[in-house]
């Protein structure tokens, strides 16, 4: 433990290129570090396909609703 506080740095970086480390107190094993990869994301068919409706019927006519399907639409540009 003491040794991976003081070269927590590198031990970091060897973590992240997929070194796996192992932690120990007293020659036992606390802890394992691996690298973090990337975490899976599963976007469907409808992926980026929703349309906005009103949830509150107001005065404002649906200018907020156009707002952001403008913002929406620049964002797939």
């Amino acid at each position: 433990m003491y040794d991976l506080k003081q070269q927590l740095a590198s031990v970091i970086g060897e973590a992240e290129a997929g070194i796996e480390i192992l932690v120990t107190r007293h020659n036992k094993p606390v802890a394992r570090l691996t690298g973090a990869g990337e975490q899976h994301l599963h976007q469907g068919s409808r992926y980026g396909k929703a349309d906005l409706k009103p949830v509150l019927h107001r005065k404002t006519g649906g200018h907020y609703l156009r707002l952001l399907r403008e913002d929406r639409q620049s964002g797939r540009e």
